[in-house]
């Protein structure tokens, strides 16, 4: 096993070094008072979200139509990004020891757009959004919706595009995170967004719950016609004992100026028997949300062992995070664990029919995940800096890790619109998406410098 002392070190340096900038830049702080609104902030009067997912939460939005019988708000979200993953060109070597090449890119983009359509429908007990998705990274642009009926304030239910809640990022926080895009350890072994039915809700003060069943671990690339007959099952649960609230969306970063120490704990659990959905005849899946911690599709033909093809896995997760703001300080953490289990593969070697189904002799991949941020707002409602790590115990004992920072400037003293530079070493990438920072295999430096807003 590679030894680990050098890493760890460079995170602990990284978030010593940060923590010593928040800490002196306190006196230096501007006094100034935020006039502007935060159109984040609106409450449940004012909006129609799905709250589940933030990717499909509408912020408070332009109303276009309000009576008795119904409503209609739009909201749109908006980011342009440069990213540059360096070096350019590299190799990497995965866990069977073949040589692979890294796809580092450096480009600009306008990189998402969301548009939300929300309201109620003739009962505001009753309501909908209809989000207008597009990534023009990847030329993709979806149109999907979400039902929601809520019986009572510990009971709502509802139905349409969800996530499987495999972690802290999918219950509801984006996009207020350290940058844009999610931190490397949860990227990494995370599930995606499918069509599920799911039930939400508050017990409690403070205490709040979501269950989903979803059709598959990640719909995006998968139709009903090459789906399985397989669900995936997630539950979180999340408690904010002290100020029964975490800011806006529970994310990161301490823009309200927290007077008490606010806390939330979370835990998150799924499950999910998912399958390459493709023939075996094709090398590459349609499934591409699963990835082995050399950043090897799980599915590919060849993944792991030569020849062979895996066509279904059980796919289990389990997380715990926690989160602390006090006075423009935010430090937060997770804990995953993913396992891969229960594979059934074929021989590609075995001819048309690929011959019998059987299953590995080392029948489970257990992969363990710990991240974890701080932030301090050194101009109150302005700027925040941060500090970022992870790092990955994996079956394969590649131990990939990373440490990084940035800073985020809010222009108008609220989370509206932000202007965020994002810079971060990488060993070993595990995660890689046109999505997000990062890419398979990669071992070097990302920068990236984008703005976004929310309305």
């Amino acid at each position: 096993m590679r030894k680990i002392t050098a890493p760890i070190l460079c995170v602990c340096m990284a978030f010593a070094a940060t923590l010593f900038l928040l800490s002196s830049a306190r006196d230096a702080r501007a006094q100034e008072s935020a006039t502007t609104p935060d159109t984040t902030l609106a409450g449940a009067e004012e909006r129609y979200g799905n709250s589940t997912a933030g990717e499909f939460t509408p912020a408070r939005g332009f109303d276009i139509f309000k009576s008795d019988h119904g409503s209609l708000n739009i909201s749109v979200y908006g980011l342009f990004r440069y990213l540059n993953q360096m070096p350019g060109e590299q190799t990497f070597t995965d866990h069977l020891g073949r040589t692979r090449t890294v796809k580092a890119r450096n480009d600009l983009n306008w990189h998402r757009t969301m548009v939300w359509l929300s309201g109620f429908f003739y009962n505001p007990k009753l309501n909908y959004t209809i989000t207008v998705w597009s990534l023009p990274t990847t030329q993709q642009t979806l149109a999907f919706g979400v039902l929601r009926y809520t019986v009572s304030r510990p009971l709502t239910m509802g139905v349409g595009i969800g996530p499987n809640l495999t972690s802290r990022s999918m219950a509801g926080t984006w996009p207020f995170w350290p940058g844009s895009d999610r931190i490397m350890g949860d990227e990494a072994v995370r599930a995606g967004f499918a069509s599920s039915f799911f039930v939400t809700g508050q017990p409690a003060d403070g205490l709040f719950y979501t269950g989903a069943i979803t059709t598959n671990l990640s719909q995006l690339g998968v139709t009903a016609s090459n789906d399985t007959r397989d669900m995936g099952y997630s539950a979180t649960l999340w408690w904010m004992p002290t100020t029964k609230e975490f800011g806006p969306r529970g994310g990161f970063g301490d823009l309200e100026e927290h007077q008490r120490l606010a806390t939330r704990f979370g835990v998150s659990a799924a499950h999910a028997r998912e399958s390459r959905a493709t023939p075996l005849s094709s090398p590459n899946p349609n499934e591409t949300q699963i990835r082995l911690s050399d950043g090897v599709y799980a599915f590919e033909q060849g993944a792991l062992a030569d020849s062979v093809t895996v066509n279904y896995l059980d796919y289990d997760a389990l997380s715990f995070d926690a989160g602390f703001k006090y006075k423009g300080f935010c430090l937060q953490g997770e804990l995953l664990m993913r396992r891969l289990s229960k594979f059934e593969a074929f021989d590609v070697h075995q001819g048309a029919d690929y011959g019998t189904p059987f299953s590995l002799a080392d029948d489970s991949i257990v992969d363990k995940s710990l991240y974890g941020s701080a932030g301090y707002m050194v101009v109150e409602r302005k700027l925040m800096l941060y500090a970022i790590g992870s790092y990955l115990f994996d079956e394969f004992e590649r131990n990939p890790w990373e440490a990084g920072g940035g800073a985020s400037f809010y222009p108008y003293g609220n989370r509206s619109w932000r202007v965020n530079m994002h810079i971060l070493h990488i060993d070993r990438s595990p995660a890689g998406s046109n999505f997000g920072y990062y890419t398979a295999g990669q071992t070097g430096t990302t920068f990236s410098l984008g703005t976004d807003i929310l309305l």
